[in-house]
């Protein structure tokens, strides 16, 4: 089991520094105080930033600020398994108007081992 661990943790860093935002196609993660996982889609800008959209009545808004960093499990068409990998909130931007009005874009960082 210590070696299936320690193929675990070095895929994780092989993978991670990879273009993320081509492998991922959806996170979830846990908030302090809140009793669930939260899940979400990942999306990417044209630069290939993720980001996942939150919406404004969400319990979660509360606990997301920009760089805090939470322990989130990425999903890949490409893995067997998630990922769980530190990432930092980059940004968040309120959608005013259009489709996502009402809506956060909450830019996702892995952070480095």
């Amino acid at each position: 089991m210590i070696q299936n661990n320690a193929n675990h943790n070095s895929r994780n860093r092989k993978f991670s520094q990879r273009s993320q935002s081509d492998k991922f196609y959806s996170v979830e993660f846990m908030a302090n105080g809140l009793p669930y996982l939260f899940q979400f889609k990942i999306w990417n800008t044209p630069s290939n930033q993720m980001f996942i959209m939150v919406k404004e009545s969400s319990d979660i808004m509360k606990n997301l600020k920009e760089e805090k960093s939470f322990n989130m499990k990425y999903y890949s068409s490409t893995l067997e398994y998630p990922l769980e990998l530190k990432t930092k909130l980059d940004y968040i931007t309120k959608e005013k108007e259009g489709r996502f009005k009402n809506h956060y874009l909450v830019g996702l960082k892995i952070l480095p081992d």
